[in-house]
């Protein structure tokens, strides 16, 4: 055994470190660096998250994809406060999550962030209407015990019923709402406290796709129209492919990102223009798409040459 190795702890300390002095981009509504999260389990330590780098601007709508255990729920857990990171640095809405006590975490998660669950029964209170269950996050943050609190909490929960187009569903439980119903008030007991982030944990996992395509202009509703950054983990190729930017996450890194923009050619006629991109982190490294691989044979090393306007890659031994 090499004992010059340095402990976990030790590791994590000069994480910490490095991370601690760097401020958060003025304008990003979250910025994660070097963000680490190590789970122990029976002496076993598994790395969710290995030094993943992510920024999102202030009304961003942006989806994140992975394989299962590619780190992107461990991400979207630390971001809602409902984890705490091992190392690195994460901040959201001017929050930073390493740094928060308890208190401050509750109050974090009451206001700063909403977050809607894939499962509909873990979003809403079966015994509640969808009124209650919206009004529930506004009594549970206080302040509401007078007249006029009470008329700007009911104000607030017909504003973002209406907001939704579900307004002439606030008075039914869940048991009578559909699906994508249930989905649609989720999203707006999360805006109930007027949060800068909502965090969306495969929100149309459950529907099927005409249902689906309903929560996502909901959640299109709250990014567009209230100004809300919204950030959407899903498996769905059709979330995927209609937000701005979508983030691909791999052995709990970002991997690389998809940008999309509308373009307009000579006869007016307009198209989505989509590029990929792989990340480079602060390290140099990057992580190449897998099917590039494959396709030239690329494994352990490769060959790197600098010409004057690119780097090229090449299989070892190539000429």
């Amino acid at each position: 055994m090499n004992t010059d190795q340095p402990t976990y702890e030790e590791l994590r300390r000069r994480a910490v470190a490095a991370t601690r002095s760097r401020t958060p981009a003025a304008d990003a509504a979250i910025v994660c660096d070097r963000l680490v999260r190590i789970f122990s389990t029976d002496g076993i330590e598994v790395q969710a998250l290995q030094g993943l780098e992510l920024t999102v601007a202030q009304g961003d709508l942006v989806a994140l994809v992975g394989a299962s255990g590619s780190g992107k729920s461990t991400l979207l857990n630390i971001l809602a406060g409902l984890d705490v990171p091992t190392a690195g640095s994460a901040a959201v809405a001017g929050y930073d999550l390493l740094e928060l006590s308890p208190r401050d975490r509750l109050r974090y998660r009451r206001e700063a962030v909403g977050f809607v669950f894939q499962q509909t029964a873990r979003n809403l209170l079966p015994f509640l209407t969808a009124a209650q269950n919206v009004a529930l996050p506004m009594q549970l943050k206080g302040g509401g015990g007078r007249r006029g609190a009470r008329a700007r909490q009911s104000a607030r929960v017909a504003e973002v019923l209406d907001a939704l187009g579900i307004g002439d569903l606030a008075g039914r439980h869940p048991a009578q709402l559909s699906g994508g119903q249930q989905q649609r008030v989720a999203i707006a007991v999360a805006m109930a406290n007027d949060p800068k982030v909502l965090l969306a944990d495969e929100p149309t996992g459950e529907l099927d796709s005409e249902t689906a395509a309903t929560v996502f202009e909901a959640l299109r509703t709250v990014n567009k129209e209230l100004g809300v950054t919204v950030v959407i983990v899903t498996h769905d190729p059709m979330v995927a492919g209609e937000v701005r930017r979508t983030v691909a996450i791999r052995d709990g890194r970002t991997s690389s990102e998809v940008l999309r923009s509308l373009v307009t050619d000579e006869h007016g006629a307009e198209s989505v223009s989509e590029r990929e991109y792989v990340v480079l982190d602060r390290s140099g490294r990057v992580q190449l798409p897998q099917k590039f691989l494959a396709a030239l044979g690329m494994e352990h090393r490769v060959a790197v040459d600098l010409a004057p306007d690119r780097i090229e890659l090449r299989p070892d031994g190539d000429s």
